[in-house]
């Protein structure tokens, strides 16, 4: 009877499911290439651009890290010239930007290896805004 409870408990310590939801995030598998879509226009390369801003400052998997990406990846946002709104969401790996045309997407790591800032189709970078460092 021992046996068996022991074997139970470690058996649903096996079971359990990890919580790092990053890796199945930004599984770009299946889905069309960030350069391609970058390719489709203007805001479309600045989403990418945001995206590979997000995966260029993956840090460690605490907390503070995790807020710090959010928090560079936001400054870059606010950068581009097109981007009306950012809200970050640190804990999901993901920001809400919203275009100044309306057009509001989610952001989502693109770790392909390109700097953000050499994003084909990308316009000129406007000044850090204060609140930026």
């Amino acid at each position: 009877m021992l046996r068996a409870f022991a074997a139970l408990v470690l058996l649903s310590a096996l079971a359990c499911r990890p919580y790092d939801n990053y890796e199945p995030l930004v599984d770009q598998s299946g889905l069309l290439p960030a350069a391609q879509f970058g390719r489709m226009g203007r805001e479309q390369a600045e989403l990418v651009a945001i995206g590979r801003s997000l995966a260029a400052w993956r840090m460690t998997g605490d907390s503070a890290s995790i807020i710090e990406q959010a928090t560079h990846a936001a400054c870059f946002a606010r950068r581009l010239p097109d981007v009306e709104t950012v809200d970050a969401d640190p804990q999901g790996y993901r920001l809400t930007v919203r275009f100044k045309s309306g057009w509001r997407a989610a952001a989502l790591p693109v770790p392909d290896g390109v700097e953000p800032a050499a994003t084909p189709g990308l316009p000129a970078l406007l000044p850090a805004p204060r609140n930026c460092t």
